[in-house]
Protein backbone atom coordinates (compact mmCIF):
# COMPACT_ATOMS: atom_id res chain seq x y z
CA UNK A 1 0.00 0.00 0.00
CA UNK A 2 1.26 3.47 -0.94
CA UNK A 3 0.70 5.39 2.29
CA UNK A 4 1.89 8.66 0.72
CA UNK A 5 -0.99 8.62 -1.78
CA UNK A 6 -3.49 8.29 1.06
CA UNK A 7 -1.74 10.96 3.14
CA UNK A 8 -1.63 13.36 0.22
CA UNK A 9 -5.33 13.06 -0.55
CA UNK A 10 -6.54 13.35 3.04
CA UNK A 11 -4.04 16.09 3.89
CA UNK A 12 -5.33 18.27 1.06
CA UNK A 13 -8.98 17.73 2.00
CA UNK A 14 -8.29 18.29 5.70
CA UNK A 15 -6.40 21.54 5.14
CA UNK A 16 -9.24 22.92 3.04
CA UNK A 17 -11.85 22.03 5.67
CA UNK A 18 -9.68 23.49 8.45
CA UNK A 19 -9.28 26.69 6.45
CA UNK A 20 -13.02 26.92 6.00
CA UNK A 21 -13.60 26.34 9.71
CA UNK A 22 -11.12 29.10 10.54
CA UNK A 23 -13.28 31.46 8.52
CA UNK A 24 -16.35 30.47 10.53
CA UNK A 25 -17.74 27.95 8.04
CA UNK A 26 -18.84 24.35 8.54
CA UNK A 27 -19.06 21.15 6.51
CA UNK A 28 -22.82 21.40 6.05
CA UNK A 29 -22.34 24.52 3.94
CA UNK A 30 -20.47 22.46 1.34
CA UNK A 31 -23.06 19.70 1.12
CA UNK A 32 -25.24 20.73 -1.80
CA UNK A 33 -26.97 17.83 -3.56
CA UNK A 34 -28.00 20.01 -6.49
CA UNK A 35 -24.44 21.15 -7.12
CA UNK A 36 -23.17 17.56 -6.86
CA UNK A 37 -25.68 16.37 -9.47
CA UNK A 38 -24.76 19.16 -11.87
CA UNK A 39 -20.98 18.91 -11.54
CA UNK A 40 -20.26 15.25 -10.80
CA UNK A 41 -23.15 13.89 -12.85
CA UNK A 42 -22.47 16.18 -15.80
CA UNK A 43 -18.73 15.45 -15.75
CA UNK A 44 -19.35 11.70 -15.56
CA UNK A 45 -21.61 11.98 -18.61
CA UNK A 46 -18.92 13.90 -20.51
CA UNK A 47 -16.31 11.26 -19.66
CA UNK A 48 -18.62 8.41 -20.73
CA UNK A 49 -19.20 10.23 -24.01
CA UNK A 50 -15.45 10.74 -24.52
CA UNK A 51 -14.20 7.17 -24.03
CA UNK A 52 -15.30 3.71 -25.20
CA UNK A 53 -16.42 1.17 -22.57
CA UNK A 54 -13.16 -0.82 -22.72
CA UNK A 55 -11.10 2.26 -21.80
CA UNK A 56 -13.51 3.21 -19.01
CA UNK A 57 -13.34 -0.31 -17.60
CA UNK A 58 -9.55 -0.24 -17.67
CA UNK A 59 -9.50 3.17 -15.98
CA UNK A 60 -11.78 1.88 -13.22
CA UNK A 61 -9.51 -1.13 -12.65
CA UNK A 62 -6.45 1.15 -12.46
CA UNK A 63 -7.84 3.12 -9.52
CA UNK A 64 -6.63 0.50 -7.05
CA UNK A 65 -3.09 1.05 -8.37
CA UNK A 66 -3.16 4.58 -6.96
CA UNK A 67 -3.28 3.18 -3.42
CA UNK A 68 -1.65 -0.20 -4.05
CA UNK A 69 0.97 0.15 -6.82
CA UNK A 70 1.91 -2.94 -8.86
CA UNK A 71 4.67 -4.90 -7.11
CA UNK A 72 7.88 -5.21 -9.13
CA UNK A 73 11.08 -6.77 -7.81
CA UNK A 74 13.77 -6.25 -10.45
CA UNK A 75 16.40 -8.23 -8.52
CA UNK A 76 14.10 -11.23 -8.35
CA UNK A 77 13.20 -10.87 -12.03
CA UNK A 78 16.87 -10.69 -13.07
CA UNK A 79 17.68 -13.78 -11.02
CA UNK A 80 14.77 -15.60 -12.66
CA UNK A 81 15.98 -14.66 -16.15
CA UNK A 82 19.50 -15.79 -15.20
CA UNK A 83 18.06 -19.15 -14.17
CA UNK A 84 16.35 -19.60 -17.52
CA UNK A 85 19.61 -18.60 -19.24
CA UNK A 86 21.50 -21.26 -17.28
CA UNK A 87 19.06 -24.00 -18.28
CA UNK A 88 19.15 -22.92 -21.92
CA UNK A 89 22.95 -22.97 -21.90
CA UNK A 90 23.14 -26.45 -20.40
CA UNK A 91 20.25 -28.19 -22.16
CA UNK A 92 19.63 -26.03 -25.21
CA UNK A 93 16.94 -23.42 -25.88
CA UNK A 94 14.38 -26.14 -26.61
CA UNK A 95 14.06 -26.71 -22.85
CA UNK A 96 12.58 -23.21 -22.54
CA UNK A 97 9.37 -24.39 -24.19
CA UNK A 98 8.53 -26.36 -21.05
CA UNK A 99 10.14 -23.98 -18.57
CA UNK A 100 8.32 -20.93 -19.96
CA UNK A 101 5.08 -22.00 -18.30
CA UNK A 102 6.68 -21.35 -14.90
CA UNK A 103 7.69 -17.77 -15.72
CA UNK A 104 6.38 -15.06 -13.39
CA UNK A 105 5.39 -12.65 -16.19
CA UNK A 106 3.26 -13.35 -19.30
CA UNK A 107 5.70 -11.34 -21.42
CA UNK A 108 8.57 -13.51 -20.23
CA UNK A 109 6.55 -16.62 -21.05
CA UNK A 110 5.90 -15.33 -24.56
CA UNK A 111 9.55 -14.43 -25.08
CA UNK A 112 10.90 -17.78 -23.90
CA UNK A 113 8.40 -19.70 -26.03
CA UNK A 114 9.34 -17.78 -29.18
CA UNK A 115 13.04 -18.37 -28.48
CA UNK A 116 12.38 -22.09 -27.98
CA UNK A 117 10.58 -22.16 -31.33
CA UNK A 118 13.67 -20.80 -33.07
CA UNK A 119 12.01 -17.52 -34.07
CA UNK A 120 14.20 -14.91 -35.73
CA UNK A 121 15.57 -12.41 -33.14
CA UNK A 122 14.15 -9.46 -35.07
CA UNK A 123 10.67 -10.97 -34.92
CA UNK A 124 11.08 -11.78 -31.22
CA UNK A 125 11.99 -8.17 -30.53
CA UNK A 126 9.04 -6.90 -32.56
CA UNK A 127 6.60 -9.20 -30.77
CA UNK A 128 7.76 -8.21 -27.29
CA UNK A 129 7.96 -4.51 -28.14
CA UNK A 130 4.40 -4.68 -29.47
CA UNK A 131 3.17 -6.21 -26.20
CA UNK A 132 4.97 -3.53 -24.19
CA UNK A 133 3.57 -0.79 -26.41
CA UNK A 134 0.02 -2.11 -26.00
CA UNK A 135 0.37 -2.12 -22.21
CA UNK A 136 1.73 1.43 -22.27
CA UNK A 137 -1.21 2.54 -24.39
CA UNK A 138 -3.68 0.86 -22.01
CA UNK A 139 -2.22 2.60 -18.98
CA UNK A 140 -1.96 5.95 -20.76
CA UNK A 141 -5.60 5.71 -21.89
CA UNK A 142 -6.76 4.79 -18.39
CA UNK A 143 -4.85 7.69 -16.85
CA UNK A 144 -6.29 9.98 -19.53
CA UNK A 145 -9.80 9.22 -18.25
CA UNK A 146 -8.92 10.68 -14.85
CA UNK A 147 -7.17 13.66 -16.40
CA UNK A 148 -10.18 14.30 -18.64
CA UNK A 149 -12.51 14.16 -15.65
CA UNK A 150 -10.26 16.73 -14.02
CA UNK A 151 -10.38 18.85 -17.15
CA UNK A 152 -14.16 18.77 -17.54
CA UNK A 153 -15.21 19.22 -13.90
CA UNK A 154 -14.16 22.89 -13.47
CA UNK A 155 -16.15 23.77 -16.59
CA UNK A 156 -19.18 21.91 -15.25
CA UNK A 157 -18.64 23.81 -12.01
CA UNK A 158 -18.96 27.06 -13.96
CA UNK A 159 -22.14 25.75 -15.59
CA UNK A 160 -23.51 24.96 -12.14
CA UNK A 161 -22.56 28.45 -10.97
CA UNK A 162 -24.33 30.06 -13.92
CA UNK A 163 -27.44 27.94 -13.33
CA UNK A 164 -27.43 29.00 -9.69
CA UNK A 165 -27.16 32.66 -10.65
CA UNK A 166 -30.02 32.25 -13.12
CA UNK A 167 -32.08 30.94 -10.24
CA UNK A 168 -31.08 33.97 -8.19
CA UNK A 169 -32.02 36.42 -10.95
CA UNK A 170 -35.42 34.80 -11.41
CA UNK A 171 -36.22 35.15 -7.73
CA UNK A 172 -35.03 38.67 -6.95
CA UNK A 173 -38.51 39.50 -5.76
CA UNK A 174 -38.44 36.65 -3.24
CA UNK A 175 -35.46 37.10 -0.89
CA UNK A 176 -36.16 33.73 0.79
CA UNK A 177 -35.03 31.87 -2.35
CA UNK A 178 -31.91 33.88 -3.04
CA UNK A 179 -29.71 32.06 -0.54
CA UNK A 180 -30.27 28.60 -2.08
CA UNK A 181 -29.44 29.82 -5.58
CA UNK A 182 -26.28 31.62 -4.48
CA UNK A 183 -25.18 28.55 -2.49
CA UNK A 184 -25.56 26.29 -5.50
CA UNK A 185 -23.61 28.78 -7.62
CA UNK A 186 -20.57 28.90 -5.36
CA UNK A 187 -20.59 25.30 -4.16
CA UNK A 188 -20.81 24.00 -7.74
CA UNK A 189 -17.60 25.85 -8.56
CA UNK A 190 -15.93 24.38 -5.47
CA UNK A 191 -17.02 20.85 -6.43
CA UNK A 192 -15.58 21.23 -9.91
CA UNK A 193 -12.21 22.54 -8.72
CA UNK A 194 -12.08 20.07 -5.84
CA UNK A 195 -12.73 17.02 -8.06
CA UNK A 196 -10.16 18.17 -10.59
CA UNK A 197 -7.25 19.30 -8.44
CA UNK A 198 -7.51 17.13 -5.34
CA UNK A 199 -8.71 13.82 -6.79
CA UNK A 200 -8.82 13.16 -10.51
CA UNK A 201 -5.73 14.84 -11.97
CA UNK A 202 -3.49 13.62 -9.10
CA UNK A 203 -4.86 10.09 -9.58
CA UNK A 204 -4.03 10.16 -13.28
CA UNK A 205 -0.52 11.37 -12.54
CA UNK A 206 -0.02 8.74 -9.84
CA UNK A 207 -1.12 5.91 -12.12
CA UNK A 208 1.42 6.88 -14.79
CA UNK A 209 4.24 7.18 -12.26
CA UNK A 210 3.39 3.90 -10.54
CA UNK A 211 3.60 2.05 -13.85
CA UNK A 212 7.02 3.38 -14.79
CA UNK A 213 8.72 0.55 -12.89
CA UNK A 214 6.37 -1.98 -14.53
CA UNK A 215 7.46 -0.77 -17.97
CA UNK A 216 11.08 -0.92 -16.83
CA UNK A 217 10.59 -4.56 -15.83
CA UNK A 218 9.20 -5.25 -19.30
CA UNK A 219 12.35 -3.75 -20.82
CA UNK A 220 14.44 -6.01 -18.59
CA UNK A 221 12.49 -9.01 -19.87
CA UNK A 222 12.98 -7.90 -23.48
CA UNK A 223 16.73 -7.50 -23.05
CA UNK A 224 17.00 -10.74 -21.07
CA UNK A 225 15.12 -12.83 -23.64
CA UNK A 226 17.21 -11.48 -26.52
CA UNK A 227 20.40 -12.15 -24.54
CA UNK A 228 19.35 -15.75 -23.89
CA UNK A 229 18.63 -16.16 -27.59
CA UNK A 230 22.06 -14.74 -28.42
CA UNK A 231 23.66 -17.44 -26.27
CA UNK A 232 25.23 -15.10 -23.73
CA UNK A 233 26.38 -16.56 -20.42
CA UNK A 234 23.97 -16.35 -17.46
CA UNK A 235 26.50 -14.33 -15.44
CA UNK A 236 26.93 -11.81 -18.22
CA UNK A 237 23.17 -11.50 -18.69
CA UNK A 238 22.61 -10.84 -14.99
CA UNK A 239 25.40 -8.25 -14.87
CA UNK A 240 24.00 -6.50 -17.91
CA UNK A 241 20.47 -6.44 -16.52
CA UNK A 242 21.69 -5.11 -13.17
CA UNK A 243 22.27 -1.76 -14.90
CA UNK A 244 18.49 -1.33 -14.85
CA UNK A 245 18.49 -1.34 -11.05
CA UNK A 246 20.09 2.13 -10.89
CA UNK A 247 17.43 3.55 -13.16
CA UNK A 248 14.80 1.79 -11.07
CA UNK A 249 15.96 3.83 -8.05
CA UNK A 250 15.57 7.01 -10.05
CA UNK A 251 12.06 5.98 -11.05
CA UNK A 252 11.15 5.33 -7.43
CA UNK A 253 12.46 8.75 -6.44
CA UNK A 254 10.29 10.26 -9.12
CA UNK A 255 7.24 8.43 -7.76
CA UNK A 256 7.88 9.70 -4.24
Amino acid sequence: MDIFAIIGMFFGITMILIGQAMEGGNLAQLLQVTAAFIVLGGTTGAVILSFPPAVLKKAFSLFKDVIMPPKVDLNELITEIGGFAGKARKEGVIVLEKEAKNASDPLLTLGLETVADGTDPTIVRQMLETQISLLEQEVASGAKVYESFGGYSPTLGIIGAVMGLIQVMQNLSDPSKLGAGIAVAFVATIYGLFAANLVMIPCGTRIKLNYQKVFLAKEVILEGVLSIQAGESPALIERKLQSYILFSGEVQEGVK
